[in-house]
């Protein structure tokens, strides 16, 4: 009986298949003893210098263990309120003043939690006028009670201190220096380290006061610049005067800032939100000229999420001697009134130099990092992925998507992959520094995911206006994703987030002609990630998962291309 023509056609199709997969298994049998060394080939590529840190997680000392810990005595409260008041003496290098901290009371309990460091002396804690007892663990400082404290109530202390700030981490935590001129400059920038390193606080990221007053008192001839909104100055008539500054809203403990020295001002607008700068009086003219960018800075990223979070504060940039630190609206700037980074193009691809790196990307933390804060260090690509995606889309903004993605793919060969970005959660971990470079392309890998800009830009715009003034962890991050794309992307964030290795694609070519096998390689086994494939000027959109599948296509090996400028993806082709 003759063979019709359509189960001619199947057959000569399954033959074709069965002599394809045939032909993969012979390469692959061939070339397996030569795959671990051509792998490790892949990964011997230049890379920058390794920190350390990148390597491997250090284990945690006991110290950091109970700093990062949420414990009973930080759980049981709720922060309402600080007024930081203290006097400096640049002559001495002294600090010494009193924090007062507004709490209520989330259960009955008798004690809290609260941290200084060692370095410093707790002169006395007062209840009203009663004197508490305390115990010092390495930085945690247990405030005890004489009585139970309620569920629901209001409670105020004054936690008095003083002593000489300790320096340390990568920008001094507190330092005392001379400007170029000789006059003082006193600085704080203490992410790393703490704020407890020179203020007393609940020195962890999850609770927040709702609203802070600052008051410094320093010597008659400088100037200091805090957060939030200057409300006035009074001399004291000991040559001392006091700079009075109020936050009008939640502020992350290491966002408050010191900033003394002589420096001089000057101002415009946004609108009707008023921009203060401040410089020293010999890189004055430098400044004027420099961070007229902060104008065009605000307007790109209010296109992209909404108004500048801290209006009623206004922003300020403010010169300082180290590179640059988001301190919530009073940013501060050391990048040499040059565009760039520190005079080098910081992507390599010829973009970086159009505009000042510090101005772009501390100021970018106003929107993630002190808008929208981490719960804890663990999570702080909330701060420093978003963040370096935002200077992505300021250059898109400015100069358009092509811009934006080479610059993006800059970043590349900056991204180590040898640990997750999620670090341990509650022992005050330090993470990798991929949270920066991989945590941006991972958000550029989902706009592409996504597959259509009209939706990624309204899902930005309603993340962040969803989630200011709130301290949220990469959990919430992802439930929202999920929820408003109706998409699954939960695979895809924990391959980023939560293992060292990004998935890679893997290509087969074998000898039967117009058919490729393709899977990828990733831990996760739902890894099911849609990518384009072909050429850029007929990308297809396949759906591999961790599964062989196979396509027809006219491409040969060399010319069958991925578009890795649009996904944060190995290829490997065999």
């Amino acid at each position: 009986m003759p063979i019709s023509k359509p189960l001619l056609k199947r057959r000569v199709l399954v033959g074709s298949l069965l002599f394809f997969w045939a032909s993969c298994l012979t390469l692959f049998l061939a070339q397996g003893a030569q795959e671990a060394p051509k792998q490790a080939a892949v990964s011997e590529k230049p890379k920058p210098k390794i920190r350390p840190n990148d390597a491997g997680s250090p284990i945690p000392t006991r110290a950091e263990m109970i700093r990062g810990a949420y414990g009973p005595f930080r759980a049981n409260n709720d922060l309402l309120y600080y007024h930081l008041d203290i006097r400096v003496d640049p002559v001495e290098k002294f600090i010494s003043g009193k924090n007062t901290i507004r709490f209520r009371m989330l259960k009955d309990d008798s004690r809290i939690q609260l941290d200084l460091t060692e370095s410093l002396q707790i002169d006395r804690i007062l209840f009203g006028a009663t004197p508490l007892k305390y115990v010092r663990d390495s930085g945690a400082v247990f405030v005890d009670f004489p009585e139970t404290l309620k569920a629901g109530k209001e409670y105020s202390i004054d936690f008095y201190y003083s002593g000489h700030p300790l320096e340390t981490g990568r920008f001094g935590a507190m330092t005392f220096k001379k400007d170029a001129a000789g006059h003082v400059w006193i600085n704080t920038a203490c992410e790393e380290s703490g704020a407890s390193i020179w203020w007393p606080n609940k020195d962890q990221w999850r609770d927040e006061v709702e609203n802070m007053d600052i008051s410094v008192a320093i010597p008659n001839e400088l100037v200091d610049v805090s957060n939030g909104e200057f409300v006035g100055k009074r001399d004291l008539g000991d040559g001392y005067t006091r700079w009075d500054w109020h936050v009008h809203y939640p502020i992350n403990n290491y966002d408050v800032s010191l900033n003394i020295g002589n420096y001089l001002h000057f101002a415009d607008k946004a609108g009707e939100m008023p921009l203060d700068f401040y410089a020293l009086p010999e890189d004055l003219d430098k400044a004027k000229v420099q961070f007229a960018q902060a104008k065009g800075m605000i307007e790109a990223y209010e296109h992209y999420f909404g108004e500048y979070p801290f209006k009623v504060d206004g922003y300020k940039l403010i010169e300082a001697p180290y590179s640059g630190m988001e301190h919530q609206s009073a940013v501060t700037y050391g990048n040499l009134f040059q565009n760039g980074y520190l005079k080098v193009d910081w992507t390599g691809v010829g973009i970086s130099p159009r505009f000042d790196f510090i101005i772009i990307h501390e100021s970018g933390h106003e929107w993630f990092g002190n808008s929208v804060t981490a719960v804890d260090p663990s999570d702080m690509w909330i701060h420093e992925g978003w963040t370096t995606y935002l200077e992505s889309l300021y250059v898109e903004y400015r100069w358009g998507k092509p811009d934006a993605l080479k610059y993006l793919g800059g970043y590349r060969p900056k991204v180590h992959n040898l640990r997750p970005i999620v670090a341990e959660r509650g022992v005050n971990a330090d993470p990798t520094e991929d949270q920066y470079f991989k945590g941006a392309l991972m958000l550029n890998t989902l706009r592409s995911v996504v597959d259509d800009d009209t939706k990624w830009w309204k899902l930005l715009h309603d993340f962040y206006q969803h989630f200011k003034y709130r301290n949220i962890a990469t959990e919430d991050v992802v439930a929202y994703f999920n929820e408003q794309t109706g998409m699954d992307l939960t695979p895809i964030f924990d391959q980023y987030l939560r293992h060292a290795q990004i998935p890679r694609l893997e290509l087969l070519f074998g000898e039967a002609p117009g058919m490729v096998m393709y899977k990828w390689s990733a831990d996760e086994q739902k890894f099911a990630m849609p990518v384009r494939v072909g050429t850029p000027e007929h990308w297809e959109v396949i759906h591999p998962t961790t599964d062989w599948q196979w396509m027809q296509t006219p491409l040969t090996k060399d010319e069958f291309q991925v578009a890795t400028d649009l996904y944060y993806v190995d290829v490997n082709k065999q």
